[in-house]
Formats: C-alpha cells, structure tokens, sequence
C-alpha cells in the first residue's frame, strides 16, 4: 500500500501539469482570437465606412465611426478631416452631437498644428460647455501655441480649478506665464510641474530664467550651469549664465560660458551673434584685444552692421597699434593712474613737477601739481577723461569751478574724444587747456610706459 502512494502523488503532478499547459494554450487562443475579432472589426468599420463615404462624402453612418476609431487611435492627421466635415453638417443632422464634434475637431487640427481651424472648433464647444475641462484645457494650448499667451492664461487656469489632477496644465500655465514676462506669478507653476518631470529642459530653463528676472540670480546661475550642454537650451542658458557672470566683473568666467555657448554651432543666428557680442566685451575687460578684434570680425562677416561693431572694430584696431592708447582706454585704474602721472611728467618738457594730490572718480582723475620751469613756476591741475564721446560745457564749467575752488593758476583737460563746439568758447579767457584725442595721442607716443614712474 505504501508503495503505491508516491506513484498517486507522480500521477496527480502529471495530470495538474497538463491541465496547467492546456489552460495557457487555451487562453492564448482566446486572446488571439480576442486580438484577431478587434483587428476584423476595425477592419470592418474603416472598409464598411470607406465604401460609404467614397458614394457620399457627407454619409453620418461613415464619418461617425470612422473618425471616433481615429480619434480614439490618436491618427489626429485622419480625424481632423472627418470631424472638420461633421462640424460643417452638423446643424442638418440633429444625430450628431455638436459639442463632442466641436471638441474633438478643435483638438484634432491643434494636435496637427492647424491653429485656425483648431480656434473655429473649440470657440464653438465652449460656448456650448463653457466649464468644461478639455475645452479650457486645449483652447488654452491653442492661445499658446498661437502666442496669445493673455488670452491663454485665464482658460488653462480655469481649466485646473476644475481638474487639478492633470499635470500638462501647471506646465502650459507656467510657461504661458513665464513668456508673458510674468515671471513671478509662473514660479510655482512650473515648480509644480518640474516635481513630476524633472527632466524638461524647457521648464528648467523657464525656471532659472524666471528667477533671475525676478532677483534671484544666484540660484538661476547654478541652473543655467547645468543646462549648458544641452542641445536644444544650451546657447541660451551659456548667454545667461555669461551674461550675469559678467555682471558681477567676473569676466574669466562669463568668457568660459560664452566659448561653450559657441560650440552649439545648431543655435539660432541670433543667439550666436549675441554670445559673441558679449564675448567680445569680455575679451576688452580682460585686456584681450586681439580676441576681441577676431570675434568682433566674425560678427561683422556673419551680421554687417550688428550694432556698433564697425566703430568698436576701428576703436580697438587703433588701440592694438597704440599702447598706451589702450592703457589709457581699457587698462585697471591702477594702470591708467600710473599713465596720468607720466603724462603730468613730460607735459612740460624739462620742468620740475610735484604732485600734491591724486583724486581719482568714476568719471575722471585730477592731478594737482606744481610746477617749475626755468621761465616759470605755477600751480596746475591736471583733469583726465577716459571717454570717447563727447565732453561739453557742462563738463568744462565745473572743471572751471574746481580749479577756483583749489586756487591754482591753470588747468589741463583731457579726453581721448573730442570737445562740444560751446566747451571750447566758454574756455576764451579762462585759465583753462582743452586736450582732445590728436593732442593726447601725441602725447601718449611720447610717454615711455616701460620705464617706472
């Protein structure tokens, strides 16, 4: 008896075995035949509705099923046709449901970017169901894909007050927002739609930009960082990221973020050109003139007529052949300072010069000296403008009144621009020289920078 058990036991596993891969063969079958019915189906609507439709174009019994199976499918490109017919007979067929014809047409033709047709449909469905949530929903994406972002707004929040669950709309929110330029109010938008996609470089992008137009420039610097890589934002976030590090002086680091930023040679024009504007005055900060001549030039041979390049060409080509020029224009103040007091040195020749005082201003640095020559002594300031514009009488009065105000017998004014026609007639009988740029210079080409003060 005891040995007849285990062969029970084998018998039962076998026939349990059995049973198992019949009952999967059979549900496989099932399935199949599952698949093969929906599959006969479809085939059956789409060949009953395109022998309908190819007798009448306008037969409800073949758009209706047809252009749900699409729709239902996402073939936006073979719905749209469908429901753009039935939305133009719908009024002479009372079996078709005007709203859902209205609102699938308007999604239909936005999903295949046909913005006109997208508006005719969803204005229609919602003057019909005014609160209901797809049409606030994708007649608000239509608005912003449209670049109405005013009359996009009020309808995608409408939309999230009745449904709060769909995450699309704290994207299209935010963004509508963030390119409306209201860059605050978009912040918690698109916070809320990062949480779920932390990975959509546009928002990124929106958020960091948005942040720093809003104040906070540190935390959008760390963001733009992070987004130089990449493809599609990389240009514009090596723009921003550059542009404040230059901001802050820190011309090393903007240079860094403006030469990656080159390197998406796919960016628009646009872009380019700016980076290598700012690029350029990068170079210049940095005393780096011949970089910046080769960058500027490049602009000139891609954009002619870019903003002042011509003049800052021809500025800084005169300043490559002229160092002291350069000194003068572009170097610290330290450096520059150290120029005024050669130039204060040799300005007289072989007369012996004492400098009482330096005083050095945003706008410009005085000298005061004495001076003693071997036919005269006298005491003389020395006043010196790093402009290249234009210096008028304003300028020149007030110099007038300091040099009262000091009681020295003359004054000596510099500019590497020119005077007003009006600054030179008020200095007619006052104790007052007008320097401008074809004096300096000759001057400066007199001056031995090499030798210490």
């Amino acid at each position: 008896m005891q040995s007849i058990i285990p062969i029970i036991i084998a018998a039962v596993a076998i026939f349990s075995l059995i049973a198992l891969i019949l009952g999967i063969s059979s549900a496989r079958r099932r399935r199949a035949g599952s698949s093969s019915s929906v599959q006969k189906t479809r085939q059956a609507i789409i060949r009953e509705a395109t022998k309908k439709l190819s007798q009448d174009p306008h037969n409800i019994s073949g758009l209706l099923p047809l252009s749900e199976l699409y729709y239902k499918e996402q073939l936006w490109d073979k719905a749209f046709p469908l429901y753009d017919t039935l939305l133009n007979i719908a009024v002479a067929h009372p079996e078709v449901d005007i709203f859902t014809t209205a609102l699938r047409q308007g999604v239909c033709a936005l999903k295949v970017n046909k913005l006109e047709e997208s508006f005719r449909g969803l204005l229609q469905a919602r003057k019909l169901q005014p609160d209901n949530f797809e049409v606030n929903f994708y007649l608000g994406q239509t608005f912003y894909s449209n670049k109405e972002y005013d009359k996009a707004i009020p309808l995608l929040k409408k939309a999230i007050t009745i449904n709060k669950e769909v995450q699309d709309t704290y994207r299209y929110v935010g963004l509508a927002l963030y390119k409306y330029h209201s860059f605050r109010e978009s912040l918690p938008y698109i916070k809320r739609a990062l949480d779920l996609n932390p990975d959509d470089k546009e928002l990124l992008f929106a958020m960091a930009d948005a942040m720093n137009e809003s104040g906070n420039g540190e935390k959008a610097l760390k963001i733009f960082m992070h987004l130089r890589p990449d493809p599609e934002f990389g240009a514009k976030s090596c723009l921003a990221a550059g542009t404040i590090h230059a901001n802050q002086k820190l011309h090393d680091k903007a240079i860094l973020d403006f030469e990656i930023g080159l390197k998406h040679t796919q960016a628009p024009l646009d872009i380019l050109t700016n980076i290598r504007y700012r690029l350029s005055h990068s170079y210049i900060s940095m005393s780096d003139i011949s970089r910046a001549l080769a960058t500027l030039k490049e602009i000139q041979q891609t954009v002619p007529g870019y903003k002042d390049v011509q003049a800052l060409i021809a500025r800084y080509q005169e300043l490559t052949q002229n160092a002291n020029l350069q000194i003068y224009l572009i170097s610290s103040n330290s450096d520059f300072i150290a120029l005024c007091r050669k130039i204060v040195q040799i300005y007289f020749g072989k007369a012996f010069v004492k400098i009482i005082d330096i005083n050095a201003t945003n706008e410009c640095t005085e000298v005061q000296t004495e001076i003693e020559t071997a036919k005269w002594e006298d005491s003389v300031v020395f006043r010196f403008y790093r402009t290249t514009g234009s210096t008028g009488e304003l300028f020149v009065r007030e110099f007038h009144t300091r040099i009262r105000d000091l009681k020295v017998g003359r004054g000596l004014c510099f500019t590497a621009g020119t005077y007003t026609e009006e600054a030179r007639k008020y200095i007619e009988g006052r104790p007052i020289d007008l320097i401008d740029k074809s004096g300096l210079i000759k001057i400066l080409n007199k001056v031995d920078t090499k030798s210490p003060f």
